[in-house]
């Protein structure tokens, strides 16, 4: 069982469509302050995106047409540290699941869905809302998220299709928590370095 042992709270269920909030205990670099969306979790492990790390790399200046579509900033994130030349594009779809999809749209969680963007964009500009493009990706191997939860580095929460384009993204780990009931709120006022209290 390689260390694990079988009283993961976590364990068996998937946790595709929520967010992963960095704890302050997480100091990691690439997922220090971080919230990620995942996009997908199974017994296979689990892969998101880093939802609030903007880069000065204009979108249309890498992908065209898709520009002019995506919200403020119109920039590219960085999803994460895997596969960093490659570009994943998230959307808003209005409408309930099963009530036909978007052409070059699919569904991942809620209203929430990935964005094919070998698609001509045009076909899809009436169709999306909320559409962020972001380079990379974070990923987990089978159980290895598990004992990341398990470990207390991250927190995990329910995701708001808002999440995905906030305007302030440098502002969206502090606007989760506080959304948060209880004693996870608190922690919105965490300072980013401790050591200066």
């Amino acid at each position: 069982m390689c260390g694990m042992t079988a009283a993961h709270s976590h364990a068996g269920r998937s946790h595709t469509g929520r967010l992963l909030v960095a704890t302050p205990v997480l100091t990691d670099p690439n997922f220090a302050r971080s919230v990620v969306l995942l996009l997908d979790h199974d017994v296979e492990g689990a892969l998101g995106v880093v939802l609030n790390r903007p880069t000065p790399v204009e979108v249309g200046s890498v992908l065209d047409g898709w520009g002019r579509l995506v919200g403020r900033p119109a920039v590219v994130f960085q999803g994460g540290p895997v596969a960093l030349d490659s570009a994943l594009g998230l959307a808003v779809a209005p409408g309930e699941p099963g009530t036909g999809e978007p052409l070059g749209w699919r569904r991942v969680h809620g209203a929430i869905g990935l964005v094919d963007l070998e698609a001509p964009p045009e076909v899809l500009a009436g169709e999306l809302g909320a559409l962020r493009i972001f380079a990379g990706y974070a990923g987990w191997s089978p159980g290895q998220l598990e004992a990341e939860l398990e470990s207390g580095a991250w927190y995990l929460v329910d995701c708001e299709p808002g999440d995905i384009s906030s305007p302030e993204p440098e502002r969206l780990w502090r606007a989760v928590l506080r959304r948060q009931r209880g004693p996870l709120a608190l922690f919105a006022t965490y300072p980013d370095d401790p050591t200066l209290n």
